[in-house]
């Protein structure tokens, strides 16, 4: 578990050379490449969403590819396309930015749904179905997709089937102007991800997921958890709530965050610290509710009051 700590943190301090003043971002980025989850990154233009994103590549070594969505973008160029080759006679595959293992989705709600839909099955089964052939992506895989507010014109609202398989939502936020005068000092002749260090490799990111799976959950955290989920589809603003998919990526964030703290066991305030990013974006609020101004992370903030805490075990019968 030592091991695997470091490895993490490892990850996270590097990443921190780039975006400044961020550490619980990183650290929530860091968590869901730990579990082997994609991360929807939602926040203004040139916040650092898209550096984020290069810089967790560069700091694991993992193969790297963008796309840029856009209204005109087809489910082909992000899959991918059989053409004919006249030499064999035969038709050959061409991947498309998909076969990745850091996939940067940049703007994903600019593109139509289905442009966007041609992620759902690799996101979920980490494979891609192309004029009939299957195909797995590279491993380890992880999305990292930019998302601008839906209010900005020209976007369309992810679907809510995507957004459900999205392990997690982070919002970066505006730096403090102290953090603001060290980017650009830090960016006076060179921008800071351009001569990041690789500090980790994928053979290092799989064990480190598995890692992640060894650290014990008492039951009662566990129960905790899905009470938790439960509440987000009983509260009387809400549409609709978190799914078993929501619980299920609360139980295994909640394990990777105390590994990151240097735990083998979880605390019902892995869960808590966890519970909006991995439960905000599966959340959808009632239209009257949403009149009334009721968001999403008022939502989940009341169920977090609501549900009482338990005590917890820090080890099997202990």
């Amino acid at each position: 578990m030592v091991e695997a700590r470091a490895a993490a943190e490892k990850i996270v301090t590097n990443v921190e050379r780039v975006i400044v003043g961020k550490r619980r971002e990183i650290e929530l980025a860091v968590v869901a490449l730990m579990c082997g989850g994609h991360v929807l990154i939602e926040d203004v233009p040139g916040v650092g969403k898209t550096m984020l994103a290069r810089s967790i590549a560069r700091s694991t070594g993992c193969i790297f590819r963008r796309i840029q969505f856009t209204p005109d973008l087809l489910p082909s160029d992000v899959t991918g396309v059989s053409v004919y080759n006249q030499k064999t006679r035969d038709f050959e595959y061409r991947p498309g930015p998909v076969m990745a293992q850091v996939l940067l989705a940049d703007e994903i709600n600019r593109a139509t749904p289905k442009a966007q839909s041609a992620l759902l099955e690799a996101m979920e089964e980490r494979q891609v179905t192309v004029d009939g052939m299957t195909r797995a992506v590279p491993q380890p895989f992880m999305v990292l997709a930019t998302q601008n507010p839906i209010e900005y014109e020209g976007t369309f609202p992810l679907p809510e089937a995507q957004l459900d398989r999205f392990l997690m939502r982070i919002h970066l936020g505006y730096p403090s102007i102290e953090d603001e005068v060290v980017i650009m000092n830090r960016q006076q002749h060179v921008h800071p991800v351009e001569e990041l260090e690789q500090v980790s490799d994928a053979q290092e990111i799989l064990a480190l997921q598995e890692a992640v799976k060894d650290i014990w959950v008492d039951p009662l955290v566990k129960q905790y958890a899905a009470t938790l989920v439960e509440a987000t589809r009983q509260h009387e603003a809400v549409f609709l709530g978190a799914s078993p998919r929501g619980s299920l990526a609360l139980y295994r964030t909640s394990q990777a965050r105390a590994l990151l703290d240097g735990r083998d066991y979880v605390l019902p305030d892995d869960a808590k610290a966890l519970a909006y990013s991995v439960l905000g974006h599966r959340v959808i609020v009632s239209p009257a509710a949403r009149l009334k101004g009721v968001t999403a992370e008022e939502v989940v903030a009341q169920c977090l009051e609501g549900v009482p805490v338990p005590g917890v075990r820090t080890r099997r019968g202990a």
